[in-house]
């Protein structure tokens, strides 16, 4: 199961670089996870300042 990001995002982009197969990506007005490139690996959810990245 993804990750998602929720409307507590900051758009830092600090989760950005975290993510190991590239499913993070700037959205309008936060980031956005793409479901089906995401592994689950938790990075982006641990780097999240604002804890605002949780599973989908």
């Amino acid at each position: 199961m993804a990750h998602k990001i929720t409307d507590a995002c900051l758009a830092c982009g600090t989760c950005v670089p975290e993510c190991p197969v590239d499913a993070i990506s700037e959205g309008d007005p936060i980031y956005i996870i793409d479901a089906d490139k995401c592994t689950d690996c938790g990075a982006c959810a641990e780097a999240c300042p604002a804890e605002a990245i949780t599973k989908a």
